[in-house]
């Protein structure tokens, strides 16, 4: 039993206040810049308590753009990061978990050397294979397009790796319980297996939507046209403005923007990634 010590239980608490401070601090003064006029930042000294300028700044940034860097409307990043970001998260859990299926359920010559094939590539990140990766997507003429933003991308060992460990905790009660209702591969697979999976599918499902929002070298490089500039490109290039200082009030108003998505993603799926980590720890 645990027992009541009510210093502790202060010092826990304290801790946990100190923590969320430290956090929270750096988010609240980027809001405050975001709500403030370039004038007002002048003396070098961010006030700690916000502005007047939240519409103006917030309905430029995102239906205008910034016009010193030359940088598209946040919105239209935000969408390129939106579909880079779900089809790289759904292109990853299909192609994984319909691998991790063949390798567990069937019964192939080398199934396993396969699968240590698909494994060996966590040694291959898209930051070593660039140089080859670009020259395939290049003569494939998918420069400057969605497609070329998420097909290189979705390739998930890690992915494939967790769903055949969990598949291989399944009962073969199920499976042979499975046959005897006279369901085929197709059916227990989406039947049985899918639903058993629905937590580790969300787990891995916002690990890998923050992994593709937060993509920079790939998009920098797959991408020359404003169009598909993403939201994390954008802060750089505000950021790097040539012959000139940053706009920051615009810099940390797209800042915070590009943190929304991610952060309602973890928000709304908070109980089943927990519970999907927890269930793969077991």
């Amino acid at each position: 039993m645990v027992e009541n010590r009510p210093f502790l239980t202060l010092l826990s608490h304290l801790i946990m206040i100190a923590g969320v401070a430290i956090v929270a601090l750096p988010v609240w003064i980027a809001f405050v810049i975001s709500t403030m006029d370039a004038t007002d930042l002048l003396g070098g000294v961010a006030p700690l308590w916000p502005g007047d300028q939240f519409l103006e700044n917030y309905a430029t940034i995102l239906f205008q753009g910034e016009q010193a860097s030359s940088a598209p409307p946040v919105l239209l990043m935000m969408t390129n990061s939106l579909i880079m970001a779900l089809g790289i998260a759904i292109g990853k859990i299909v192609i994984s978990i319909i691998s991790a299926y063949a390798i567990v359920y069937f019964r192939f010559p080398f199934r396993m050397f396969f699968f240590w094939m698909i494994f060996m590539t966590l040694m291959l990140p898209v930051e070593v294979r660039i140089m080859p990766t670009f020259k395939v997507i290049a003569d494939l003429n998918m420069l400057n397009s969605y497609a070329g933003l998420t097909i290189p991308l979705i390739a998930s060992a890690t992915a494939t790796f967790l769903f055949r460990q969990f598949f291989l905790t399944v009962p073969e009660e199920l499976l042979e319980a499975a046959r005897i209702d006279g369901a085929g591969p197709v059916k227990f697979f989406i039947d049985i297996l899918l639903p058993l999976s629905r937590t580790n599918i969300a787990a891995l499902f916002v690990i890998l939507f923050i992994y593709g929002w937060n993509q920079y070298l790939w998009p920098l490089i797959v991408t020359t046209e404003d169009s598909y500039y993403t939201v994390v490109m954008g802060v750089q290039r505000m950021v790097a403005v040539p012959d000139a200082d940053p706009i920051w009030h615009y810099v940390m108003t797209t800042a915070l923007l590009g943190m929304l998505p991610p952060a309602l993603v973890v928000l709304f799926m908070q109980k089943l990634f927990v519970k999907g980590l927890v269930e793969q720890e077991k």
